[in-house]
C-alpha cells in the first residue's frame, strides 16, 4: 500500500472514530438515517437506555450511569457506575467520559421526551457542547434539536415541514434566517422572545446562521442532519469586521 492511501486510509478512520452515539431513556424512534453508529464509532449506553439497545439488537460498547432507571446493574466488559449522588445526569456523564476520550461529535438518543427536567437538562447540555465547539443532535420522536454558535446550518431543497430558533443565554446578533418561509436579515434573537419559532421550509436551499451567539434549532427528524460550517456568507462576514 502506497503512502497517500495509507494517510487517506488514517484520516477516514481518525473521522470515524469523532463520532459518539448515546442512548439514554427517553423516546426515540430506532436511529437515523445517516445518523447510525458504524464500524469505528463510539456507542454508550446512558442507564436505561441499554434496555433501548437491547430492543435493537445492538451492545453498547460502554455501559454507563448510576442505574436508578433500570434498578439492576447488568454485566458488562466496560462498566462505569456513578453514585446517584452526583452534580450531572447519565447523558452529561457519558458526554464528558466520550469528551475525554478524544470525540468531538454526538448524536444523542432518548435524551427527549419522558421526564421534562431531563429534556430541559439535555438541551442545557446540548448548548453548552456547542460552545465548547463539539457537533452534537438531541434525537427523538421525530424531531431533532441541534445548537449552533457562531456558526451556520444549511438544509437541501428537499426539506420540508417546520423549523424552529431559539436563543440560548445571552442574546444572539447577526442572525439570519433564510430560504425560509419568514427570513431575518441580520437579527438580533432573546431568550424571552420565541420570535423564531415555527417557521416553514418552502422547497429551496435554506439555511440558519448566527454571528455571535448561540441557537437552539429544531426541526422534523424526517429531514436528515444539516451541514454544519462556518459563516458562508461575504455580508455576514463582513459584519464580524465591521464590528472588530
Amino acid at each position: 500500500m502506497n503512502k497517500a492511501l495509507m494517510e487517506k486510509e488514517a484520516a477516514e478512520n481518525n473521522y470515524a472514530k469523532t463520532k459518539c452515539f448515546i442512548v439514554g431513556a427517553g423516546e426515540f424512534d430506532g436511529f437515523l438515517a445517516g445518523a447510525a453508529p458504524g464500524t469505528g464509532d463510539l456507542l454508550i449506553a446512558a442507564d436505561g437506555g441499554y434496555q433501548y439497545l437491547q430492543k435493537l439488537g445492538r451492545k453498547p460498547d460502554v455501559l454507563l450511569g448510576d442505574f436508578d432507571s433500570l434498578e439492576v446493574v447488568p454485566e458488562h466488559e466496560y462498566l462505569i457506575r456513578h453514585s446517584p449522588i452526583k452534580d450531572d445526569t447519565d447523558m452529561a456523564l457519558a458526554v464528558a467520559y466520550a469528551q475525554k476520550e478524544g470525540y468531538r461529535t454526538f448524536f444523542l438518543y432518548g435524551g427527549l421526551g419522558g421526564r421534562l427536567d431531563h429534556t430541559l437538562a439535555n438541551v442545557q447540555l446540548l448548548t453548552g457542547m456547542s460552545k465548547e465547539g463539539l457537533e452534537g443532535y438531541l434525537i427523538g420522536s421525530g424531531s431533532v434539536i441541534t445548537a449552533v454558535t457562531d456558526g451556520e446550518l444549511s438544509f437541501s431543497e428537499s426539506a420540508s415541514g417546520m423549523i424552529s430558533v431559539f436563543c440560548m443565554g445571552a442574546n444572539a446578533s447577526g442572525v439570519y434566517e433564510r430560504g425560509l418561509k419568514y427570513s431575518l436579515e441580520d437579527a438580533v434573537l432573546t431568550c424571552d422572545r420565541a420570535l423564531g419559532v415555527s417557521n416553514e421550509f418552502t422547497g429551496v436551499k435554506s439555511s440558519i446562521a448566527v454571528r455571535s451567539g448561540t441557537l437552539l434549532v429544531m426541526w422534523e427528524a424526517k429531514n436528515g442532519l444539516p451541514l454544519v460550517g462556518p459563516l458562508s456568507d461575504i455580508r455576514m462576514q463582513a459584519s464580524i469586521k465591521d464590528s472588530e
